[in-house]
């Protein structure tokens, strides 16, 4: 089997839900009850450095509150792998963002990871697929290329919370899910879980960190550049999602706590 038709097959293959299947185990309960009540940076600091050294990797879309997150890493290990997920189809702004960010970080481990041609080949040739199928434009540009990228390493760490959207509302700071491709588990990390809007905005202000140039004129949640829309005063945090569409989800992560921005 030649990997093009390998690498076609993987995207023909996609569950109808598109997110991993969570689990419980009891690592994952051990790790829960150890770190009860730990939250940013602390929590971050214990599972870096003590529970997955040199086994973990940060998932960061740089978008609106990305900052945060990337900035405790930096303080805590800035060697530690942090995976950018470049579809092809970002805004410019999020790129320069992201290179401004990495420089006033001193981020040493960025890694930009974006869809397989083969896979676009098959299935986006004309780079439109986002129009007419969006979960299977997310798919191949967001869910296949960081479940590779994913591979090595036994944990992730994200920057999704509760507030962000109601199936976020009972999640938890560490979760564990079956990988896509393969046998096996990852676990995954959500230090910022419990965090409001006030909280990433005093942090931001504390530290002095940049805000990504796109929130001032009106783009509270920030993906791909055809399925993110300006938000109209008095809007919700994620109207401006694939606005429009029975969707407000791209499948990276757990079943109802899925998204493209907070990652």
């Amino acid at each position: 089997m030649t990997l093009a038709t390998a690498q076609t097959q993987t995207v023909d293959r996609r569950a109808a839900a598109m997110d991993s299947e969570n689990v419980t185990s009891s690592e994952l309960l051990r790790l829960r009850e150890k770190y009860e009540g730990l939250t940013g940076a602390p929590l971050l600091e214990a599972l870096i450095k003590d529970e997955f050294p040199g086994e973990i990797a940060a998932v960061s879309s740089f978008g609106a509150e990305s900052a945060v997150l990337l900035h405790m890493i930096s303080q805590i290990d800035p060697t530690t792998p942090v995976l950018f997920l470049n579809t092809g189809k970002l805004f410019g702004e999020t790129l320069r963002y992201r290179d401004r960010l990495q420089d006033k970080l001193g981020l040493t481990d960025l890694r930009a990871i974006g869809p397989h041609p083969d896979d676009l080949n098959a299935k986006d040739p004309d780079g439109v697929l986002w129009n007419t199928d969006a979960d299977d434009c997310c798919f191949i540009r967001k869910v296949l290329p960081l479940e590779r990228g994913l591979k090595p390493f036994r944990a992730s760490i994200t920057g999704r919370k509760r507030f962000q959207t109601s199936t976020r509302a009972a999640m938890h700071a560490i979760e564990e899910e079956k990988v896509r491709m393969g046998e096996g588990t990852r676990f995954k990390i959500n230090p910022l879980a419990l965090w409001d809007l006030d909280d990433l905005e005093a942090y931001l202000d504390k530290h002095k960190l940049p805000r990504h140039p796109l929130v001032k004129d009106g783009y509270p949640s920030i993906g791909c550049m055809p399925c993110t829309s300006r938000v109209k005063e008095g809007g919700s945090y994620r109207d401006g999602r694939w606005a429009g569409l029975d969707k407000d989800e791209c499948g990276i992560h757990l079943p109802g706590n899925t998204d493209g921005d907070g990652i």
